[in-house]
Parts: C-alpha cells; structure tokens; sequence
C-alpha cells in the first residue's frame, strides 16, 4: 500500500505512464482482454504470438513456434531481431523490462518500426505479464542472452546476461493466474484454429504448435506445422475442400498500393450458405465492418452489370437481390490499416470509412476483368445467382407459411411444447431433448415455472445438405421456430432473424451421451450456425451436460462426467480395496434416469453443468460444419482418424 502512496506523491506527466501500470489490469482484466474465462486465456497466447507476427510482418521472423507445456503454461519463440535489451532513457531501466511491465509501451506505437499491427493497440505483452502468475523472457540478441522473470507483472531481478547466443530472436513463457482466469485448460484445437488462420494470412510464415500434456502411444507429443504459400487463396480453398466448387481456382485480388493495402480471394461452390471471413491487421472481424461493405457493393453492382450484358437475367424472368450474388460464396478479405477504428459490442467491427472506397475500388476493378477474361465461370455465377433468386422466393413463402401457420393456431405454440409458467424470456429457459421417452422424463422433473421442454422425434433435417425451402417444411424444425418465437424479416432483409419476440433466453440442447445422441446434437447445433446464429452470438445457446455414469455401493452413490471422475469415485467407495462390490452404471440414454435423476443431475441450476455454444473462429466454425455435415465423406474421415487418439470416442 506504501508503494502506491509514493507513487500518488510523485505524480507527474513524466511518471504518467508508469501510473498507468498493471495494477488496473489485475484488478479489471476483462476491460483488456474482453474476459476472464476460456475466451480471455486464450487472448494471451494470441498477443504474445501477434508481436511476432508483427516482427514477421516486418520483414525480420519467419517462423514461430508454440508449445503447451505439461503444467499448462505456454511457450511462444520466434527468430525475430528480439526485444530491445538497451537502457531506455526516460524509464532509467531495460527496454525489455519497459515492453513487460508498461502499458502502451512498445515499437507499434512508432510508425518507422511498424508499418500497422495486430494485439491489443500496444498493451498486449504487458496484460500478459500482469495476468501470468509466472513469466519468463529470454532475448537473443547482438550475440548474448538476456533473461527477466516476473510474478503478477512484477519483476523479480533485473534483466541480466546468461549466456552467449548464436541466433536471435525472443522466446516467452507464461503461467496464467489460476485466481484470475475461470478456466485454465488451453484446448488445442482453438490455438492450431488461430495458428493455421495466421499461417494463411502472412504466406511464408511458419508456425508450429506442440502440445506436450498429449502424447501417442510413441511418447510423441501432439504437433502440427502451418506454412502457407499461397495465402489467402489456399486460405479459400481450405474453407472449400468439403465442398463442390463452381470455378476450378479462387479469384486473387491484391492490392498492395498505400495507405491501405488490400487482399481478398473469392470462389463459388454449389452450397447455399455465404461464407465471408474478415480480417484488420490480423484480427478476426466478427461483425464485418466498412471493408466488408465496401467488398459486397462492389460484388453485387459488378455481378450485376456483368448479368445485365449477358442477357441471362432476362431470361430468368427473376427479381435478383444482394443476397442472391452472395449464396455460395467463399470469400477472405484482408486489410492493413494503420489506426484502425473498432466499433460493436465486440469491438471487432471496423469502422474506418475511407477503407470502404479502397475495397470496393479494388474488388470492382480485378471482378470485372475476371468476368470478361474467364466467361465461362462468369456463366456458372450467373447460374448460381439465378438459381439462388428462385431458391430465395421459395424460402420466403416457406417462412411466411410458418409464421403464418403459428397466427392462425391461436397460441402458435406446438401441441409437444410443455412451457412455463414465466413470462419473463430473461428468467426462462427451453430444453431441447431428444425423443420422447426422454422428454417425459424432462417434463416431471423441470421446473415448471422457468424450464420448458420440447422433445424431438428423431433427427432433423441435415440443414447443410438442404435447400432453405425445404427446411422450413420440416416439422421439428418448425416446432423449434415457432416454440422460440422468433420471426425472420427486419431491416429490409426478409431472411434476416428477429429476436424482438424470442420467448427464453436459455435454449438447452440435451441429448443422450451416446453416438446417435451426439448427432442430433450437431445438426441442432448446424440449424443455429446457419439460420439462428445471432442466437449463439448473444449467448442463447447452451448444451447440456447429463452424467456417464452411476457409481455405487449401498446407499452411497455419486455421478460422474468424465472417465477421471468416474475411477476416483469406485477408489472412494471401495475403501475396503475391493473394486468389484462397486456397482457402475453407465447410462447410454436420458430415459435411463428418472425424473428426479434428471433433475438432480442435469437440469437443476444449483447443481448442473452447462455449455454455453461460442464460435471463436467463424472460419472454422464454417469449414467444421461442412465438412460433418456436408456431402463430401474423405474430409471427414481425415478429420475422425486424425482426431480419434485425442478424443474420448463412445462407439
């Protein structure tokens, strides 16, 4: 307390930045890395890893290397310059101590040592430091090592020579703080998602990814290496190798000219969805944003004029819309800005408006004379256009069909619907369960005043292999809609969804911990991705998380999730050492527990565990839905048998 006392004393403009430190990071962590759960741990990897990207973006890295270590802590190395060791003037100690322990301070706020940047607008290593319980860093440079430590942001000795070096470059370690962080399990798959993304979008980088808390049967520990060549083109047909492609390669649009260089790639393919992944400087813009719209005017007006020439549209006797030009398209568009401007609730919406004019210059230019030089594919995406019109009015008059269906029923609530008592969407909350046998038991056991339930015959509808009409005719997934109460049409978008009317602001997926119960799960999961997606955005969407197994002995009983929980509770109970008076239910259906079991276990908000459905990659997201969902069986059995030695598979 003393320490900041003195420091109140002195305040001045020279010791603002230092007052400015990492105290107000541990105190409220969530105002500089967005949260303090899975998403925020994993934002620390991604800032130590943006500054080499930034070295690499330089002209001075081209590989970096990642690596989990066994107790959880991360190791990012590059061969980069390193960061500067040499006494910095003003702060009176080492640069590198400056970089580590105050905000704002670093080369990207100087224009000659970074032309533009990805991380946190220059707080990014510094939060790291200030939220890591332990953090090590060595530098290599000018032929030496220089090493500091730090606990909480706070440095343990100065920086200090320990040895002599024959490469350069920097290498970082940290521990997160267990009494910050609400989760503390990296998961693997969401750093090689970023590592793979960043891979496509700097062609010529490496980066590699070790995992050494997972092993194969060798002693070998998990990795993976991404190096792109071909950059934003290979990025598309990455998100594309599920699907059947209209043209044979993707439409490579450069524009390297200053101040804003841009980078889009573009294809086609035979799917009904639009797949648009956006990125400033890097990072992953979720909401879109100026170069977003400036992409999709100039897609729609050049399309449309191409159309208009050809004459095709005449004969199609079609009204053609925005929307049409874009459904079956993959595009990635990459721009460098050098302060841009963030906007949204995510804060991850560009909102610079001179980036909108030099996007859609761009686009407009290499689009039309890619359609005048490749007029065959030109006459494949009219095609796909017309047909995406024609397809379009049909799923408007499906949608209108159902929410029409819904007005003349009087309440418009499905007959299985058993709803409740509250009004309130805030306070109330929808199980969506498979079969009925399990619904029954979901019925007694609920809450009747907050918990609806809505049990579904069968599987769904693959809405991946479907054309939109025909969703709209399938029953449950018009039960779903109407039940939710969600209506489509808003801002002059009839397939846009309106959540003005949704009527729970919980919707539980709850299906049987099984291999068929797993794949109802995926296509509700889909249907939401596809049609419903502001409702995982809001965070409406949550899975839930019935128990594996029954262990007991006597009256002595205790459920458990996971394999780990399962052979910790037999120890418990056999203390005598005789395992095999333990008993071990493994229940394979929900209908296997009563209704009590139901609710003690999985529906109760005092005792259960619940999943709340994120989309961290949108990119990802779309390719991993394609390609469970979608046509094309190689991917997927890629996909089982790289993944199956990583997974807890029931068969």
């Amino acid at each position: 307390m003393s320490d900041i006392t003195d420091q109140v004393k002195s305040y001045s403009a020279d010791s603002i930045q230092v007052l400015e430190g990492l105290e107000a990071v541990r105190k409220r962590p969530a105002m500089y890395i967005g949260d303090i759960g899975v998403k925020g741990l994993h934002h620390l990897v991604w800032e130590v890893v943006d500054n080499s990207i930034d070295e690499a973006m330089g002209g001075h890295c081209d590989t970096i290397h990642v690596t989990i270590n066994e107790n959880n802590s991360v190791t990012v190395e590059d061969n980069g310059r390193g960061i500067p060791t040499d006494m910095h003037q003003k702060e009176g100690r080492s640069a590198l101590e400056v970089v580590l322990t105050v905000l704002h301070a670093g080369g990207k706020f100087d224009k000659d040592s970074y032309k533009v940047s990805g991380g946190l607008h220059g707080v990014g290593v510094s939060c790291v430091n200030a939220l890591s319980s332990a953090l090590k860093v060595n530098v290599y440079r000018e032929g030496q090592i220089w090493e500091q430590e730090y606990s909480k942001g706070a440095p343990l000795y100065p920086v200090k020579i320990v040895g002599q070096a024959d490469r350069r470059g920097t290498t970082v370690t940290f521990l997160p703080d267990d009494t910050i962080f609400t989760e503390s399990v990296y998961k693997y798959d969401t750093v090689a998602a970023r590592l793979r993304e960043l891979s496509f979008l700097n062609k010529g980088i490496k980066l590699t990814l070790k995992d050494l808390r997972e092993k194969d049967n060798n002693g070998i520990p998990r990795h993976e290496e991404f190096l792109s060549f071909g950059g934003l083109r290979e990025f598309v047909n990455y998100l594309d190798d599920t699907k059947e492609v209209l043209i044979p390669t993707p439409l490579y649009i450069e524009n390297d000219k200053p101040p804003i260089p841009v980078e889009v790639a573009i294809s086609y393919n035979t799917s009904y969805q639009e797949n648009v992944v956006s990125y400033v400087n890097n990072i992953n813009t979720h909401e879109g944003g100026t170069h977003v719209a400036g992409f999709r005017r100039a897609l729609t007006r050049t399309l449309k004029t191409y159309a208009d020439k050809s004459g095709l549209l005449e004969k199609a006797k079609v009204e053609i819309t925005g929307d049409d030009f874009r459904e079956g398209l993959t595009a990635v568009i990459s721009v460098k800005v050098q302060e841009p401007q963030f906007e949204g609730q995510t804060k991850t919406k560009l909102g610079n408006n001179d980036v909108m004019g030099a996007v859609d210059i761009a686009v407009g230019e290499m689009l039309q004379l890619y359609l005048e030089e490749n007029p065959r594919e030109a006459k494949l995406i009219v095609g796909k256009v017309i047909l995406a019109a024609q397809a379009r009015q049909a799923a408007k008059k499906a949608r209108e069909m159902v929410q029409r269906k819904s007005v003349l029923s009087g309440s418009g609530l499905p007959g299985k619907l058993a709803d409740c008592s509250e009004s309130d969407p805030k306070l109330c909350e929808i199980y969506l369960v498979e079969g009925d046998s399990a619904g029954g038991s979901a019925k007694q056991g609920r809450s009747r005043q907050f918990q609806a339930i809505l049990p579904l015959r069968g599987k769904i509808l693959n809405v991946e292999k479907a054309q939109e009409h025909k969703i709209y005719e399938n029953e449950e997934i018009r039960n779903m809609i109407t039940a939710l109460g969600v209506r489509f049409g808003r801002d002059d978008d009839d397939r846009a969804l309106n959540i003005e009317k949704l009527r729970y602001h919980k919707i539980i997926i709850m299906t049987d911990a099984d291999i068929d119960g797993s794949h109802i799960r995926t296509l509700i999961l889909t249907f939401f991705y596809r049609y419903m997606k502001d409702l995982i955005d809001k965070g409406y969407i949550y899975i839930a998380q019935p128990p594996l197994y029954l262990v007991k002995k006597g009256k002595q009983q205790i459920y458990c999730w996971t394999e780990q929980q399962r052979e910790v509770a037999v120890k418990e109970l056999a203390k005598d050492g005789k395992e095999d008076s333990v008993g071990i239910q493994r229940y394979k259906g929900l209908g296997e527990m009563n209704p009590e079991q139901l609710w003690e276990t999985t529906m109760n908000p005092d005792t259960r565990t619940l999943k709340l459905v994120t989309i961290e990659s949108s990119a990802e997201a779309d390719h991993l839905f394609s390609m469970l969902m979608g046509d094309e069986v190689p991917p997927r059995r890629d996909f089982i048998e790289k993944n199956a030695k990583y997974a807890n598979i029931d068969v």
